[in-house]
């Protein structure tokens, strides 16, 4: 009998509806702060191996989720993506994979690639569903990836990071490219983290006479060069040593990891912006869309 993961987050975070889903992801393409057009699988020059997407609500992040999305397509899509995200709920190990079943959203059903899951389930990634179980940060990224498929066939690991200090992270990033060395299947990994949490409703307070959406893109700038540096260590280091907010570092340093050990060279920054620009209020979270080739 297949394993489902049933969704936690619809008609939380995106649309229960497979109809009203549909039509809001068209938006978040279309959007004034998206990519302006709907994805389209096309034969581009750039070998993508990583990318940096927010998990926010898609009223607040979908359409700079969607810049991330529209490249991967424009550039051949993939045939298995491993997904890393935050461990936001504490449930489970540190670093938790499921390696069997099908996550299940309004648009359907997407599988696990087992074989890739059990290579990659090794050293510190524990085999633990509990973590998966209602976890947003993954799920948010499923109905994308199914929407910008247009009908291709596509499996994907979910990779969950309690745990996100120097060490597990590089060493999580390790284990991907070695398992991705072993596959002939074209991946994509994709890393699932929002930027600053900023202002009232958080623990990071802008200086005083600072607007909280400029001191939260101040802060993300930060983060978001070392990143574009493709340096790890210095975004860890960074994070920490300024107190960003930044929920998702580590899956962030493992997927930067994992593509330069398969030979990436270069991070660019498609857009970057904050919940302010949706909803202006006294605290705000940021979002960034990074492609790694």
């Amino acid at each position: 009998m297949v394993k489902i993961r049933r969704p936690a987050v619809a008609g939380q975070f995106y649309d229960a509806s497979d109809t009203n889903l549909i039509q809001t992801l068209k938006e978040s393409f279309l959007d004034n702060r998206g990519p302006k057009t709907l994805p389209e699988i096309k034969k581009g020059n750039k070998n993508i191996k990583g990318v940096v997407v927010p998990h926010a609500g898609y009223i607040y992040s979908g359409a700079i989720a969607a810049h991330s999305y529209h490249t991967i397509a424009d550039n051949g899509f993939a045939d298995t993506f491993i997904i890393l995200g935050p461990n936001h709920t504490g449930i489970g190990s540190g670093v938790s994979i499921m390696t069997e079943g099908v996550w299940q959203t309004p648009l359907g059903e997407t599988p696990i690639n087992n074989e890739l899951a059990e290579l990659l389930c090794t050293g510190m990634i524990n085999k633990d569903e509990k973590a998966h179980r209602y976890e947003h940060s993954i799920e948010v990224q499923i109905p994308f990836l199914q929407y910008s498929a247009n009908n291709k066939a596509f499996d994907f690991v979910p990779i969950c990071m309690g745990i996100q200090d120097y060490y597990t992270s590089i060493k999580v990033g390790e284990i991907i490219a070695e398992a991705i060395k072993k596959t002939n299947k074209k991946t994509i990994i994709v890393a699932s983290s929002d930027f600053s949490h900023a202002g009232f409703n958080y623990t990071s307070m802008p200086p005083p006479g600072m607007r909280v959406d400029r001191y939260a893109e101040k802060q993300d700038q930060l983060a978001i060069e070392e990143i574009l540096r493709l340096d790890p260590k210095g975004l860890i280091d960074t994070v920490q040593q300024k107190n960003i907010t930044m929920c998702g570092y580590g899956p962030v340093a493992a997927m930067i990891t994992a593509t330069k050990l398969q030979g990436a060279k270069t991070a660019e920054l498609l857009k970057y912006s904050t919940s302010y620009d949706v909803q202006p209020s006294d605290s705000c979270v940021g979002y960034g869309s990074i492609i790694i080739y």
